[in-house]
């Protein structure tokens, strides 16, 4: 396999915007634009392992929105562990990761719409155990899930999340659930559009494309990775995340007939400093890339990789 090394250039640092705070998560949003999720404190996990729903004491949230300049927005007094942040319509939609089901009809809303002033619009129940999370530009809001939400945690018995893979309306009614695929892990999930989602997922280490005006269209490949955590792509050249503890490190594919990929290309990408880039976060959205490294963010299509 060939190797291709491509010299990336920062497009923003955010070492003044993050003074302060922590990150909790870097993601593309629909319309192209950057969110970064961060905290005025961190959580401790609980015994050094789980990952606490509510925090001991209320926090700030601050929401960076990255554009041709750097918009901010305050959530203060939370008391919800949020991971992810992604616009919806005209607010924006936070998520925790985890919620707990205490019994029937009672269980944590992890999910909370909320408006730029930081005011909270309604909240809704996601499930447990969240991976990822993906807003369209129409607002459909696709989740995916691992283990614990997928086979049940925290209380779950029958998991909100048991199917790996579902697609709500801001409303938090379920409009999709996978039945294509048996997904114990759901790693990697990629919302190019409504018509248009490509996941990864264990046990099958296989790439799902699911496509159509009523998302029944539903076909299977196998990329050849184990443990991939991210895909973009244009719909013929795939950049996948090179898997198991290959931080950095990627592979460039390409559909060469129906249903398979080519063996590919390695990728490395290098920084500001030509050296090899190590993200400390990555998001794959459609046909990109963005990678975080300490305060520098960088990206790359597809395309500038064929």
């Amino acid at each position: 396999m060939s190797h291709q090394y491509k010299q990336l250039h920062s497009f923003v640092a955010i070492s003044k915007d993050i003074k302060g705070f922590e990150i909790v998560s870097t993601q593309f949003g629909p319309d192209g634009r950057v969110y970064i999720l961060l905290i005025d404190k961190v959580p401790e996990r609980v015994r050094g392992m789980f990952t606490p729903t509510s925090l001991k004491e209320r926090r700030t949230y601050k929401i960076l929105i990255i554009d041709d300049y750097i918009e901010e927005v305050y959530v203060e007094g939370q008391q919800f562990n949020y991971h992810y942040v992604q616009p919806l319509h005209q607010h924006l939609l936070l998520v925790g990761a985890r919620c707990h089901y205490y019994g029937t009809g009672q269980y944590d809303l992890n999910g909370k719409i909320i408006d730029y002033e930081g005011r909270t619009v309604s909240e809704l129940l996601l499930g447990d155990g969240i991976q990822s999370v993906q807003v369209t530009g129409e607002g459909t809001i696709w989740t995916s899930y691992f283990d614990e939400g997928i086979f049940g945690n925290y209380g779950w018995n029958e998991p909100v999340g048991s199917s790996g893979l579902v697609a709500w309306n801001k409303e938090g009614h379920k409009v999709y659930e996978n039945q294509a695929a048996d997904i114990h892990d759901c790693y990697a999930l990629n919302v190019v559009s409504e018509q248009e989602i490509w996941f990864y997922y264990y046990s099958d280490f296989s790439l799902g494309h699911i496509s159509g005006s009523d998302r029944t269209n539903i076909t299977l490949m196998n990329p050849r990775i184990s443990g991939c955590s991210g895909v973009a792509t244009d719909g013929v050249h795939f950049l996948f995340d090179s898997g198991y503890g290959k931080n950095g490190q990627y592979v460039l594919k390409k559909n060469v007939k129906p249903g398979s990929l080519s063996k590919g290309e390695h990728i490395r990408f290098l920084n500001d400093e030509q050296e090899f880039l190590q993200p400390h976060e990555q998001d794959f959205r459609k046909d990109r890339l963005l990678l975080r490294e300490g305060s520098l963010l960088y990206q790359v299509a597809v395309e500038k990789l064929v």
